[in-house]
């Protein structure tokens, strides 16, 4: 049996992400797992992910860590709460903001980021993350989200 990812819980309706939305057919599905307290994820580049041959475009660098974090964010929440992941209410975030620092070009080929989440609070999450390829931190970034605001909510939810 495959263990879910973060992801994999979102109800249909959080699940169109162009980042990590198992629904959205031309997104990149990145999927998050629990590590011990850190969370991973491992994300492979295509060809068309470059900013110069060989190395990743900053965008998609910036748009991995946007939705490891989110998606850590949520699972960091359920495990607060003592939640099984899944249950409803669905406890899906937000990114309130984004800051990215690249310290190396990143290669082309497999990269993983890990999570380290650094505060949790009713409607925040706090989660600092590093991108590494060919074993080297290339880039490192830290995600504030919140919890869905109900103006983004699906209409059923938001009645």
């Amino acid at each position: 049996m495959t263990r879910k990812a973060f992801q994999d819980y979102y109800p249909d309706d959080f699940s169109h992400c162009y980042g990590c939305g198992r629904l959205n057919e031309q997104g990149h599905h990145i999927k998050s797992y629990w590590d011990g307290q850190e969370t991973v994820a491992v994300f492979h580049p295509k060809e068309y992910h470059t900013a110069l041959p060989g190395y990743v475009y900053g965008g998609m660098i910036a748009s991995l860590i946007d939705c490891h974090g989110t998606g850590s964010a949520s699972a960091a929440a359920y495990r607060e709460q003592g939640r099984e992941m899944g249950s409803e209410p669905a406890l899906r975030f937000v990114t309130a903001s984004l800051q990215v620092d690249f310290l190396r070009p990143t290669p082309l080929g497999p990269l993983t980021l890990r999570g380290t989440i650094e505060e949790v609070k009713k409607r925040k999450v706090v989660v600092g993350i590093t991108v590494s390829g060919q074993g080297e931190v290339c880039a490192k970034g830290r995600v504030v989200a919140v919890l869905m605001p109900k103006s983004m909510m699906p209409k059923k939810e938001n009645a």
